[in-house]
C-alpha cells in the first residue's frame, strides 16, 4: 500500500481531471479539501484556465489555495503573485500574424487583467465563457499594448492536436506549445509550464517532489508529472500522460482524484 504520510502539496489539472465531464467538482470537494487543510496540506489547482475563472470555480474555499492558472504562467497565493511569466510583445504580434494565415482558427489573448479576443462566433463564444470570465472583445487583437500576455490560446474546433500543433511544433524550444485540450493549442513562455510553477510554489514553501502529489490527464500535465512522486494520471488521460505517471487513479467521471484524496486525509493525522 502507498504511504502518503508525507504529502504537504497537491496539485490538480482541473478539466478531464478534477471536474467531470460537465466541468463540475464533486459534492464532496469542499468537505475534503477542508480536512486536506486541517492537516496542513496545501491544495493547488493546475489548469489553462484563467486565474478569475479558477477563483470563481472555487469560490470561498478557495482563499487559501495556490492558483496555477494560464497553464503555469501565473501563480497566485492570497493575492500575491508567485510567478508571472509573459511573452515579449513582438512574440505576441509574430504569433497573432501567423495565426491569423490559418482557417478555421480562433484566437485568444490572455492577458493577466483579462482575456482579449476579436471573434464573436457562437460556438467559439461558448467556449470562452467556458475559461475566460474576463474577458473584452476588441477591434484588433495587436493593438491591445496594456497588460501582461500570458499565452496565446488558439480555439481549434477541427481539433488542436492533428490540425493546429503540426503548424507550430518548430517553434518548440523557442517557445511552450502545448495541446491543453481536444481544441487548444497554447502558445507561451519557453519557461511556462505547469511543472516549473509548480517548482515554484514548491520553493516557496520549502515542499520536496518527494512529499507532492499531482494529478493531471492531458499533455500540457507531463511537466508537472515530473516534479512530484506521486505522480497520479487519471484513467481517461492521454496515453503519454499514463506514460510518465508513477500511479493512477480512476476517471474524472468515477470522482478519481477524490477517492485518492480521502485515502491520503487517512493516511495523515489532524
Amino acid at each position: 500500500m502507498t504511504d502518503f504520510s508525507r504529502i504537504r502539496l497537491i496539485a490538480a489539472d482541473m478539466d478531464g481531471t478534477l471536474l467531470n465531464s460537465r466541468h463540475e467538482l464533486d459534492s464532496e470537494f469542499n468537505f475534503v479539501y477542508e480536512q486536506l487543510k486541517a492537516r496542513e496540506i496545501l491544495f493547488a489547482p493546475a489548469s489553462g484556465r484563467q486565474l478569475y475563472n479558477l477563483q470563481n470555480k472555487f469560490g470561498d474555499a478557495g482563499r487559501d489555495m495556490i492558483f496555477i492558472a494560464e497553464n503555469g504562467s501565473y501563480v497566485r497565493y492570497k493575492g500575491r503573485d508567485l510567478l508571472v511569466q509573459s511573452l515579449p510583445a513582438d512574440k505576441v504580434h509574430m504569433l497573432i500574424s501567423m495565426i491569423r494565415g490559418l482557417q478555421g482558427v480562433y484566437i485568444i489573448l490572455c492577458g493577466k487583467k483579462q482575456a482579449y479576443i476579436e471573434s464573436t462566433d457562437p460556438e467559439f463564444m461558448r467556449n470562452v465563457e467556458m475559461y475566460y470570465d474576463k474577458r473584452k472583445i476588441v477591434d484588433d487583437l495587436l493593438k491591445v499594448d496594456d497588460d501582461d500576455f500570458l499565452k496565446i490560446a488558439i480555439c481549434d474546433l477541427n481539433g488542436a492536436e492533428k490540425n493546429s500543433y503540426p503548424k507550430f511544433r518548430h517553434l518548440e524550444g523557442e517557445l511552450q506549445v502545448k495541446v491543453s485540450g481536444r481544441i487548444w493549442l497554447d502558445l507561451s513562455h519557453q519557461l511556462a509550464n505547469k511543472g516549473r510553477a509548480l517548482q515554484v510554489v514548491q520553493r516557496e514553501f520549502n515542499i520536496s517532489p518527494e512529499d507532492t502529489m499531482v494529478f493531471g490527464d492531458y499533455l500540457n500535465d507531463l511537466e508537472m508529472m515530473q516534479q512530484a512522486h506521486y505522480s497520479y494520471a487519471m484513467s481517461n488521460a492521454h496515453p503519454s500522460v499514463k506514460d510518465v505517471a508513477r500511479f493512477s487513479a480512476k476517471s474524472n467521471e468515477e470522482n478519481g482524484v477524490g477517492e485518492i484524496l480521502k485515502e491520503v486525509l487517512a493516511a495523515v493525522p489532524v
